[in-house]
């Protein structure tokens, strides 16, 4: 499977918007789960920041977005609506996918998957 690859990053004020968009196309089975991992500063583990489950379109949150950023998947695209943007949601943004199969959760399901692609950068500025 190709590594996804992440557009729509860029420079935002505090309080704008942003849309991240990931090409998804080789993980179109109904039982992926699908998710936006983020890196806040270099050398720091990626942590996941938002998933959605192909299959019933669940969608789930870290608490630091949960309100403000939206995940979303149409087709082949997954998408992260990024509002209200705080200083602390600079980072490389990465897209990734995982077969959910016998895991619990899309979190834990995500958690496995490893080939990650450059990312996005997003950087908010005061």
């Amino acid at each position: 499977q190709a590594r996804p690859v992440e557009s729509g990053g860029g420079s935002v004020q505090t309080g704008g918007s942003l849309k991240l968009s990931c090409d998804v196309s080789d993980y179109t089975k109904i039982d992926y789960c699908m998710g936006w991992f983020r890196r806040q500063a270099p050398g720091e583990e990626r942590e996941e920041i938002a998933d959605i489950y192909r299959r019933d379109g669940t969608a789930s949150y870290a608490d630091a977005v949960q309100g403000r950023f939206t995940i979303s998947l149409d087709g082949n695209r997954l998408y992260l609506q990024l509002d209200d943007v705080k200083t602390e949601d600079t980072g490389m943004y990465y897209c990734s996918a995982a077969f959910r199969g016998v895991w619990d959760s899309c979190r834990r399901a995500l958690a496995t998957f490893r080939n990650w692609g450059q990312g996005i950068q997003v950087t908010v500025y005061p």
